[in-house]
């Protein structure tokens, strides 16, 4: 039997579409410019992986601390909101030239593509996403993508609670992108080797060079942000398990390494390498991952089980309380009587005509069997 780790490295080396996330610390220098001494490399070895035949994509960070410099802010002025998206749209014109000039010295042709929530937690937006990224990967492009930060706020802000965002930094837009475009593989570069974990009693942190499955314990060892970039381990660790759920493989690993995509897809030890673990398509992998979630209900335990187990629609009679109102056809949050979320669905009709009618509304379907995903299928 194979060893595990090799073969994820081989399902890497394999893989014939591909997601590249390049993190603000991998595309910055500390001037605030782009870093053409790690940016250069990697646009090099993604335009030796389109000559190989593959599909790549790249999402790639870096506006805001682009466009910061170009407008001579200094780093407190991005509290402000507003601030922020003026920077996004200084900076992300910067961040397209940068890398045009990379890719047209490969002969390697670019597009921009810059998303907001609504075009995840959307399913009509998100299907003509998909739709547009698969003609440019037809045409032999490379999409460039990251969050419309001039218009959309989902990723620099903080959400009060009252609902849940598609994506809030650019690990998990990549990993979205990974699932709705049903990729292979989703590589991470960052500034540390990998997913470091810290022995007790060691003085340095060692790298993890394969993880089969995220445990707890793994997420108690990742780190919090990095300097420059809003996200993190912890992030990163959040969009491998989304590409893992997703029937993929996940890297990450060092982008000042010159050598890291060549040796990553050469089937050689690189970074962390995340095995997959299962497999889902279409509409039950957006609404597991992508899809924006607008309500909450709380379900008996035998609705629980007949979703569950039997794989049933959920009926009216199976609802104990909605928790937080939605609209026809919003995506709802299922929850046990515990409150631990184990599916979602799309509603068939709005919270507010639930109207209590007796054995007229009782039997009436409010999801039906394939509008539910089960979450715990997911890992």
């Amino acid at each position: 039997m194979q060893n595990p780790e090799i073969e994820a490295r081989n399902k890497l080396k394999a893989a014939r579409r591909i997601v590249v996330k390049l993190g603000t610390s991998t595309v910055t220098d500390p001037q605030g410019g782009v870093c053409a001494q790690r940016v250069e490399p990697i646009a090099r070895a993604i335009a030796e992986l389109m000559s190989q035949g593959r599909q790549v994509m790249l999402v790639s960070s870096g506006a805001v601390g682009l466009g910061r410099n170009l407008l001579g802010l200094h780093a407190s002025r991005l509290k402000d909101m507003a601030v922020k998206q003026a920077c996004a749209a200084a900076g992300q014109s910067l961040l397209m030239e940068a890398y045009k000039s990379f890719f047209d010295d490969m002969q390697r042709k670019v597009a921009q593509v810059l998303l907001t929530e609504e075009d995840f937690s959307n399913w009509t937006r998100y299907s003509n996403l998909r739709r547009t990224m698969e003609k440019l990967l037809g045409f032999g492009v490379l999409p460039i993508v990251n969050e419309n930060d001039t218009v959309s706020t989902a990723e620099l802000e903080i959400l009060d609670g009252s609902r849940q965002a598609a994506f809030s930094d650019n690990d998990r837009l990549a990993a979205l992108v990974m699932s709705g475009m049903e990729a292979d593989a989703l590589v991470l570069l960052t500034n540390v080797d990998g997913f470091l974990i810290k022995a007790a009693g060691a003085k340095q942190p060692e790298l993890e060079s394969f993880v089969a499955r995220v445990t707890p314990e793994l997420r108690a060892a990742a780190t919090g942000p990095t300097q420059s970039g809003r996200g993190g381990m912890s992030t990163k660790l959040d969009a491998a398990e989304i590409a893992m759920n997703c029937g993929g493989v996940a890297l990450i690993a060092n982008g000042a390494d010159t050598q890291t995509m060549q040796s990553a897809f050469a089937g050689e030890p690189a970074g962390t390498i995340f095995a997959p673990v299962t497999r889902m398509r279409g509409k039950r992998r957006w609404l597991a991952y992508a899809a924006g979630v607008r309500g909450r209900v709380v379900v008996d335990a035998g609705a629980q089980r007949a979703i569950t187990a039997g794989k049933a629609s959920l009926l009216n009679s199976g609802i104990v309380r909605v928790e937080r109102e939605f609209g026809s056809m919003d995506v709802v949050s299922i929850r046990d009587l515990q409150g631990r979320e184990f599916a979602r669905g799309i509603a068939a009709y709005a919270s507010d005509e639930r109207i209590n009618e007796g054995k007229k509304t009782a039997a009436r379907v409010l999801f039906t069997r394939e509008n539910i995903v089960v979450l715990e299928a997911a890992g």
